[in-house]
């Protein structure tokens, strides 16, 4: 059976909408896990009263303008502070983040670029999410012109290209490897790795590694129901009225997938994703200023259901490498993506013991 927590584990109550009750939490612990999302809404809050107060704080979200807002306004604070802000720990962006670094440590040679492809397989009951996320989606693509003005105000040195330019693929696209139509991922994991990669090449003069998130879909039938129910979404995402309707009928407007109940623990069971990584570079002693590419490397990711199970997963790992393998960490504290916080810590190994698993496919091929 489950084992109860012990006697000595009490339970705290604060509220995000009280400042007061959020410090009293962040003084007593030096580490605080936030799951309380939309972050747009409920998450400022929280980092606030971690830096103020002196604890270090973990989230799950995968909404970049909260993330990258929360850089902007916290990291010179945090630093100060010493502690550290780590946004994205759960299945956005782990798996995705921690997969390219991975996928670079184990590629002889200089990695500069690399694809990966998503696949979500579930059992004969399917997949289900909670509202929540939904939610985030909704209001975060409602939202986008806001986010090139955030990332305007940060303004972010340039990333170098280094190596042959990775190719940007079309919106849709048919993929012979995996016999699958496929699509740009949506998600955080681009404007993760990318925040990685520009941090490991500014702080530590590391070749950057250029990255495309794609999702396998199916066949042509998957791919007509999404572009339907893409184009019902994108029409009414943009305006108010719309919004109020998506957010009060989830179930109806994502074909099923999202709903207020989230999913069954049938669903949970049957349900498990693949991150599979495409990586491209130039072997040892090949300048990456010069010439094309000479090695591939093929990496994957896997795990359980991803919302549910690989995300608390990730998230408990990545917090007992913030407490447990501190000599690893950035020198100093600050607001960091999972990759430039644990780039040299031992997460991949903890998460490779829990059941998200980290492995190389194919090795280069000169």
């Amino acid at each position: 059976g489950k084992a109860a927590p012990g006697e000595e584990v009490g339970v705290l109550l604060c509220d995000v909408g009280d400042a007061g009750s959020l410090a009293a939490m962040a003084r007593q612990t030096r580490l605080v896990l936030n799951c309380v999302g939309p972050y747009r809404f409920f998450g400022e809050p929280v980092v606030e009263a971690c830096v103020e107060n002196g604890a270090s704080c973990i989230d799950i979200s995968g909404e970049p303008q909260f993330l990258e807002g929360m850089y902007l306004k916290y990291n010179e604070k945090a630093a100060e502070k010493g502690v550290y802000v780590v946004g994205s720990c759960g299945f956005d962006s782990i798996p995705a983040d921690m997969g390219v670094l991975y996928t670079r440590d184990k590629l002889k040679g200089t990695l500069t670029a690399v694809e990966s492809f998503l696949s979500v397989k579930s059992g004969p009951e399917g997949v289900g999410v909670h509202d929540g996320t939904w939610k985030s989606a909704v209001y975060g693509l409602a939202d986008e012109d806001n986010l090139k003005k955030l990332r305007k105000q940060i303004g972010y040195t340039p990333v170098p290209v280094v190596g042959a330019k990775l190719k940007k693929r079309g919106f849709l696209f048919y993929s012979p490897e995996f016999k699958e139509y496929c699509i740009t991922f949506m998600g955080s994991d681009g404007s993760v790795v990318k925040r990685t990669q520009r941090y490991l090449h500014t702080e530590l003069q590391q070749t950057p590694v250029q990255y495309g998130a794609y999702v396998t879909l199916g066949g042509l039938g998957s791919v007509i129901k999404l572009m339907f129910m893409g184009m019902l979404f994108l029409l009414l995402v943009k305006f108010n009225f719309g919004r109020k309707l998506l957010t009060k009928y989830p179930k109806f407007f994502s074909g099923g997938y999202f709903s207020k109940e989230g999913p069954t623990q049938k669903q949970m069971d049957g349900t498990s994703f693949t991150m599979t990584f495409f990586g491209e570079g130039y072997s040892e002693g090949q300048d990456p200023q010069k010439g094309k590419p000479n090695v591939k490397i093929c990496t994957e990711v896997k795990g359980p259901e991803p919302g549910y199970i690989a995300t608390p997963i990730a998230m408990v790992q990545a917090g007992l490498s913030l407490l447990e393998d501190v000599a690893s960490l950035p020198k100093r504290g600050g607001v960091y993506s999972p990759g430039a916080a644990f780039s040299k810590t031992k997460l991949i190994d903890r998460l490779n013991k829990r059941g998200v698993e980290f492995s190389v496919i194919s090795k280069p091929e000169v």
